[in-house]
């Protein structure tokens, strides 16, 4: 089972390496490795040429945004399972495509999803951990979420669906797994271990300005579905979040 892991990256020099070196050291797996950047001014593209030879496919152009960066790598893939690797995270050990490819062979899942762990600076230090746990359908009603830097879908399945909205800046992966598992009922997976390491921010984190707005993507996720939005869903997507995502 070929695995294809897509890396997004836009003036991403000092930390692109790390997560280069921990798609290419995964072991045991048919691996397809695709880097699509933004068109990136600093040092970047020097980083990521170093490993030409290694890597099946390079963009680089400016782009509409981060989920139009991750449409551009997802068309390009051949494999029957993708991933999707930031250029600021990485990979919690070199068997993590190994046991994803594990958890979907012989299996009718569509996906599947692991826990998260956060570092700030140094990332050899451990903040926080996402226990994401087994999905269901009253959890989801009830704000979870699957992480999706931990979140392997099948090709097949991205051909069914469709890809992520480029309306959204924030939420678009959000959106996408809501389409996933509600709207399409794709099976999904749960395995029970620490699959990437994510640094620790992210846009939608910024300030209350940009909670706010992503808040505002979370319930038009469910307005542009046609699904009825749960009563008090905010309130229940900040109480959830607490329960997934704990301390160290």
């Amino acid at each position: 089972m070929k695995i294809s892991i897509i890396t997004v990256s836009y003036n991403s020099w000092e930390t692109i390496e790390k997560t280069i070196n921990s798609v290419l050291s995964q072991t045991g797996v048919d691996l397809e490795y695709i880097v699509i950047d933004g068109g990136s001014k600093d040092g970047t593209m020097d980083i990521v040429n170093k490993y030409r030879d290694r890597i099946a496919a390079v963009v680089s152009e400016p782009d509409k945004g981060i989920y139009d960066a991750m449409n551009k790598g997802v068309r390009l893939t051949t494999g029957e399972v993708v991933g999707i690797l930031n250029s600021d995270d990485f990979f919690n050990g070199d068997n993590v495509l190994a046991a994803v490819v594990d958890c979907l062979a012989g299996s009718d899942s569509g996906a599947c999803y692991g826990d998260i762990s956060y570092f700030e600076d140094d990332d050899k230090k451990t903040t926080r951990i996402w226990r994401a746990g087994e999905y269901s359908e009253e959890k989801l009603n009830n704000g979870w979420a699957m992480p999706h830097p931990a979140l392997f879908v099948r090709k097949s399945v991205y051909d069914k669906i469709g890809l992520y909205r480029t309306d959204f800046r924030l939420a678009a992966d959000y959106e996408f797994m809501l389409r996933l598992l509600k709207v399409f009922k794709i099976k999904v997976k749960y395995l029970p271990q620490i699959l990437t390491r994510m640094k620790s921010g992210g846009a939608s984190g910024r300030n209350l300005r940009y909670r706010l707005k992503g808040w505002q993507e979370l319930k038009r996720s469910w307005v542009i579905n046609n699904l009825p939005l749960p009563r008090f869903f905010i309130l229940r997507r900040v109480v959830s979040k607490l329960g997934q995502v704990i301390k160290k």
